[in-house]
């Protein structure tokens, strides 16, 4: 059996000792507060830390959970990665998806077999929803407490590498959501160890030490975690969740540092790595270059494009969709990229955002969206676009999006607009827990006038069943009329030097308001679309090129009711 070096820091505990093997072995602590113990073990070890005598706990550092995130760690090898060149992200297509429910089967392999569909589909990259090991057997994975280890059900970290190889052969990027703003409620163990925590919470739970005393090591348990996923598994980027709600106070934001030891690994590997950060707080320092005082991450997720589109083809204008729905919102997003920049928010009653400076960002540093987990999820029953509109403002949506200047991202399912739901699931083990969960979703959707009856439990296990894709019927009717659309759209914006260009002072706009018409000028082409329901002229002529439905061009152009058509200027 070979040596093996166990470590941990703990400074918290006044004695660590590792059970191994079947064995107890004492541990020796540094001034630094790790301890550390070499040990004769199996290259699969199970292994577990004792602090002060009580029960073994898993390894904050964990590579693999094989008995879930209450159990004994496991050793685990990387897996050699297929050698890959990389690609960048800037203007590419990426399709979010979740493990569990983008098949019957809920695994990273039968994930595989659906990947000729996403090639033939034209998407640039795969972006995983959380896989980091959270309590219970399914849930989104926003309540990892392990964030080194992979999720078991899905495959373990095996699993993983063989995916992401598999994504890569067939030329597509693979880019994984990881959380650092908060822990699960379940299997958090990481207090017990040493100040992984603060005072202070977040929307979801307790807040993570980045600033306070002793900081230092949970920063870079953090840093370390993130370039695991690029190293060791492959991944060519990261999606940072919520980061918002990483409250900082040092000089050096934890953003800037992750970024700048991303992009040493880039070069160290020799292919892009790429960070995109979910922020709600509409500030362009966070994809400006460091050298221009940002913190220069690749790109960040804008939810005011989604609000601007979705508002603006669905009539809805409840809760922070209230500033959203006219045309002229839509124009000025499309157009600067936020549309909140230091502009008053009626939801947040306060001013919010900063402008982004479009000579200098490109409008690829941002992504723009018709749905995304979120969006779709975090309604009270899960209901898609899908669900509520018809066809034609479907394919609107699809052509504002993927026409744009700005990098797109679709949601798995979106392109054949799927009827099966996405909704919140969870499966908490423990019954109190189980409970509060249940509650608190139908506490939070009476609020808005939702019956309580009509919301789903996530504890139930139909509701995650529900939210599983039903591939027979991508290729059927008006879905596999709507697919065919997607495929085109990208192959287009490929495909089309103009639809490259990622400057937003290059764009224009113009639109009716009272007509619900709408056109981007890209270079030699007009994607217009009539949001209304009746026939418009709008003023652009040229030949067209792909339409949802037939338009009759001439001197200016008559567009059937919710419909788009893009004509090349002649």
């Amino acid at each position: 059996m070979p040596d093996h070096e166990f470590s941990v820091w703990a400074p918290t505990p006044q004695a660590v000792a590792l059970e191994a093997g079947g064995a107890r072995h004492p541990m020796h602590r540094s001034d630094d507060g790790w301890w550390r113990a070499t040990v004769d073990v199996p290259v699969d070890a199970r292994y577990g830390f004792i602090l002060d005598e009580a029960r073994p706990l898993p390894d904050p550092r964990s590579p693999r959970q094989p008995d879930g995130v209450h159990g004994l760690s496991q050793l685990w090898q990387s897996e050699p990665v297929a050698p890959w060149a990389g690609r960048a992200i800037d203007g590419a297509v990426i399709y979010e998806l979740h493990v569990g429910t983008f098949t019957a089967a809920g695994t990273f392999d039968a994930a595989i077999e659906r990947l000729d569909h996403l090639v033939h589909l034209g998407v640039d990259f795969v972006e995983l929803m959380p896989v980091n090991a959270f309590s219970g057997s399914h849930g989104w994975g926003y309540d990892g407490v392990l964030w080194y280890a992979v999720h078991e059900p899905y495959g373990g970290p095996s699993g993983l590498v063989r995916f992401v190889d598999a994504c890569h052969r067939r030329g597509l990027g693979v880019l994984l959501d990881a959380v650092f703003n908060h822990l699960g409620p379940s299997g958090n163990y990481l207090p017990k160890f040493g100040p992984y925590l603060t005072v202070g919470r977040t929307p979801w739970g307790e807040a993570v030490n980045i600033a306070d005393a002793e900081s230092d090591a949970v920063r870079r348990f953090i840093i370390d975690c993130a370039l695991r996923w690029m190293r060791d598994f492959g991944m060519d980027g990261l999606r940072l969740d919520a980061v918002h709600a990483l409250v900082d106070t040092t000089a050096v934001h934890l953003l800037e540092e992750l970024a700048t030891e991303t992009d040493a690994l880039a070069q160290e590997l020799g292919r892009p790595l790429s960070l995109i950060a979910e922020s709600d707080l509409n500030d362009p320092r966070l994809i400006t270059p460091r050298d221009h005082g940002g913190y220069g991450l690749a790109a960040q997720w804008d939810d005011d494009i989604h609000h601007a589109i979705h508002t603006a083809v669905s009539g809805e204008r409840q809760g922070y969709y209230a500033d959203f729905g006219s045309l002229q919102t839509l124009a000025t997003t499309l157009t600067h990229g936020f549309f909140h920049a230091g502009t008053y928010s009626s939801f947040r009653r306060r001013r919010h955002g900063r402008p982004l400076d479009t000579a200098q960002l490109p409008a690829t540093r941002l992504l723009a969206y018709t749905c995304t987990h979120d969006q779709v999820g975090n309604r009270a029953l899960g209901d898609r676009p899908s669900q509520n509109l018809d066809f034609g403002q479907l394919a609107v949506k699809a052509a504002l999006v993927l026409g744009s200047p700005y990098t797109a991202m679709l949601f798995m399912g979106e392109e054949w607009g799927a009827s099966t739901p996405f909704q919140f699931f969870s499966s908490h083990p423990e019954p109190e827990l189980a409970r509060a969960t249940a509650a608190g979703r139908k506490a939070e959707f009476a609020d808005h006038g939702w019956a309580a009856e009509d919301i789903p439990d996530p504890q139930d296990p139909a509701t995650f069943h529900r939210s599983k894709l039903d591939w027979d019927e991508a290729d059927t009717g008006p879905h596999a009329q709507l697919l065919q659309l997607y495929r085109d759209l990208i192959a287009l914006r490929r495909t089309e030097p103009d639809f490259a260009n990622p400057w937003l002072d290059q764009l224009r706009v113009e639109f009716d308001e009272a007509d619900r018409w709408i056109v981007m000028h890209r270079g030699a082409f007009a994607v217009a679309c009539n949001l209304g329901e009746q026939p418009v002229t709008v003023p652009v002529t040229g030949e067209p090129v792909l339409s949802s439905a037939a338009p009759q061009v001439g001197e200016s152009t008559l567009l059937p009711g919710h419909s788009f058509a893009i004509l090349r200027r002649t």
